[in-house]
């Protein structure tokens, strides 16, 4: 039976310039209370890999690490019916008011972590005049993740050869 359950606040600063989107916090995620909490998730591996850097694993070091590096976090799903941790599951869903972020921080481009959050971002903000990205999910269970595509996204809003 799928249980209602609330997502995270986003994570951003007022000088944030990506904003990166997941579908919904897994279990373990809901766990420790913070964005990517299942250790086999590439997310933080990739993340802190691109800017050569060794994964943090404290909740404070890894939100130290977004702020310094100019990076939000939220889920595009704020509420829904989930059973476990499966996108597939998410029912009756909410969808985030990213706009709160958008207008706060100078926001250069979204980058959607997996299919699921695309297609749920794409039902409210299609015609969005911010540039966004599909980016192959860093959950374990796909078996396509590419982290190629996760670095050249992330090279072309920062500036950086790390191909």
């Amino acid at each position: 039976m799928a249980e209602k359950v609330i997502g995270f606040a986003p994570f951003y600063n007022f000088d944030s310039r990506v904003l990166i989107l997941g579908s919904f916090p897994s279990v373990q995620s809901r766990k420790v209370d913070f964005y990517y909490g299942n250790k086999q998730n590439r997310f933080w591996k990739m993340l802190f890999g691109f800017f050569g850097e060794r994964v943090k694993d404290s909740t404070e070091e890894k939100k130290r690490f977004l702020t310094e590096k100019k990076i939000a976090l939220w889920d595009i799903v704020q509420s829904c019916e989930i059973e476990g941790s499966a996108d597939a599951s998410i029912k009756k869903y909410e969808i985030a008011q990213i706009e709160r972020v958008l207008s706060f921080s100078p926001i250069e481009k979204i980058l959607l972590n997996g299919t699921k959050a695309y297609s749920v971002f794409c039902e409210k903000y299609k015609d969005s005049s911010f540039p966004y990205a599909l980016m192959p999910s860093t959950s374990p269970a796909n078996v396509r993740y590419d982290e190629k595509i996760w670095r050249k996204a992330l090279a072309d809003i920062f500036g950086m050869e790390k191909l």
